[in-house]
């Protein structure tokens, strides 16, 4: 699979996130929504979570560099992690965003290959391979 193969994939691609919401914020956001300013709960959902990263954008930004995360979507290949194997390189892999490791990388590639995961959003990667790192991700 290409970066560009992922990126669409990704573009569709969301995560369900549960919430708690006492009975009289729900019935503010239903009275909204029945007045038609967003289409359905999950639409308002969203814009305020957008509407809150906008506010702390800059936070987010100093953040990420100072832990050197990567922004966005990584992909890892299996060509990628054995070239760092024959150059005996490890990874500590740190992204915000997705970090995506390639269906045909062996469990055992991936021991050899990566010190770490931290990621912050979503890790994409074999059940196998998930596995033997399951110690190794933060």
């Amino acid at each position: 699979m290409s970066v560009h193969e992922i990126r669409r994939k990704v573009g569709d691609t969301t995560e369900k996130l549960t919430i708690n919401l006492g009975v009289v914020d729900l019935g503010q956001i239903d009275l909204l929504v029945q007045e038609g300013f967003y289409s359905n709960r999950s639409d308002l959902i969203r814009t305020a979570i957008r509407n809150q990263l906008s506010v702390h954008a800059e936070v987010v930004k100093e953040t990420v560099t100072r832990k050197s995360y990567v922004l966005g979507l990584q992909y890892y290949s299996r060509s990628d992690l054995e070239a760092l194997q024959a150059k005996g390189e490890v990874l500590q892999i740190q992204v915000l965003g997705l970090a995506s490791i390639g269906e045909d990388v062996s469990p055992e590639l991936a021991l050899a290959t990566i010190k770490s995961i931290a990621v912050l959003g979503a890790l994409q990667a074999s059940k196998a391979v998930k596995v033997a790192l399951a110690d190794r991700i933060n």
